[in-house]
């Protein structure tokens, strides 16, 4: 079993900022076939760009790099798009799930408070990010509720996977966002998306619970008390997509 992670979109703040970061994309290869945890944006949204997508372009700096969609990146790295059977996203945003048209026969794993936030009215700021053409060649979903179960003190819900695979809500950025923990040979890999800015000590906190939600410091702490885990978010430094960070 090997894991592939790759940048899946490059934004960077503008100055006087320094932050520049590329998104986690991870390819899990499984008994059950390939699976695509987040997409980044796709093909389509390169091509022509949505609202948000052009609104980021000015506030932040972004190089929209064709070769950075997923399609692309699973070619390079030796696969064919319909490889892809299954995508797990932690959440709908446009950066997150932007190239589900492009894996079309991938069934699509979500939570279902998520699936529901992206499908009904906005109900807050965040919900702008959710943008309806990214599943309109209407994908084959499996939708999850809570389970009870747990993975480490984190409420957690298994998915049909081997390696041992779990969805983690972490509700906050949007009403439905998870992480996802896998299992390692030695440890596991935890994306716990944009729950936090573990990797980040720029930004002030008040600005991060305000943007990406109040677990930043219990995963802080998580991080500390488990190094054997591999822990990141969703938005990572360029350097850390090198070696041996682009495969477990």
């Amino acid at each position: 079993m090997t894991i592939h992670v790759f940048n899946g979109f490059t934004c960077n703040a503008r100055p006087p900022s320094r932050l520049k970061t590329g998104l986690v994309c991870t390819l899990v290869e499984t008994a059950q076939g390939l699976v695509l945890i987040d997409t980044g944006p796709g093909t389509e949204d390169y091509a022509h760009p949505h609202g948000m997508l052009r609104l980021f372009k000015i506030i932040t700096d972004m190089p929209l790099d064709l070769q950075e969609a997923a399609v692309h990146q699973v070619r390079k790295l030796g696969f064919q798009p319909e490889d892809v059977r299954h995508i797990v996203l932690t959440h709908m945003h446009f950066d997150h799930c932007g190239g589900l048209p492009d894996f079309p026969l991938a069934k699509v794993h979500v939570h279902r408070m998520e699936y529901d936030a992206f499908m009904g009215p906005w109900r807050r700021w965040t919900d702008m990010a959710y943008i309806r053409r990214h599943i309109a060649h209407a994908p084959d979903w499996a939708v999850y509720n809570d389970s009870g179960d747990k993975w480490y003190d984190f409420d957690a819900i298994r998915l049909p996977f081997d390696p041992e695979m779990w969805l983690v809500p972490l509700y906050g950025h949007t009403r439905g966002h998870c992480g996802v923990a896998v299992k390692l040979e030695h440890g596991w890999f935890f994306n716990a998306a944009d729950a936090g800015a573990v990797y980040n000590n720029e930004t002030p906190a008040w600005l991060i619970k305000l943007v990406l939600g109040p677990h930043d410091q219990r995963l802080r702490r998580f991080r500390s008390n488990y190094p054997e885990i591999h822990l990141v978010n969703s938005h990572m430094p360029p350097e850390w997509f090198t070696v041996p960070h682009n495969e477990y």
